[in-house]
């Protein structure tokens, strides 16, 4: 049998299908914003959203977190509202923890182009394991 006629791995020990949603079809609310009317003034700005969900691509649970996002505003501030439901509008999303924080980062930025921002997503113990999942960006 030649190398190309070989079967593929699993992708996956345990050879699951992993069925994450594409970003492309995550249609997420969109972030609306603000102007900041004082930039130069460097503030910070916290948010906790203690009831986070989303689902879990590997065994189709859904997933629980607390998300903190910490920013900077540069000249523009996220409306609550949408803020709010922007991230309720994950609940029917594949996708694991590691990539909610990264997309909700590169959402965030997008939108508001802050001078920095933190997000950590804090998510419920599962399997006897606690994961928490940190990124953030600043701006050069």
């Amino acid at each position: 049998m030649a190398m190309t006629d070989a079967p593929a791995a699993p992708a996956n020990q345990q050879g699951l299908d992993i069925l994450s949603t594409p970003r492309e079809e995550m249609d997420l609310f969109p972030l609306d914003t603000f102007a900041y009317e004082f930039p130069g003034r460097e503030i910070t700005i916290k948010f906790e959203m203690p009831e986070f969900t989303a689902i879990c691509p590997f065994s189709d649970f859904p997933d629980f977190a607390v998300i903190r996002l910490e920013y900077v505003p540069n000249e523009r501030c996220v409306e609550l509202k949408s803020l709010k439901l922007y991230i309720n509008s994950f609940r029917n999303i594949r996708i694991f923890h590691e990539h909610v924080i990264n997309v909700i980062l590169e959402d965030f930025t997008r939108a508001c182009d802050p001078l920095s921002v933190e997000i950590e997503g804090d998510f419920h113990i599962r399997g006897n394991i606690k994961t928490v999942v940190r990124a953030s960006y600043k701006k050069k």
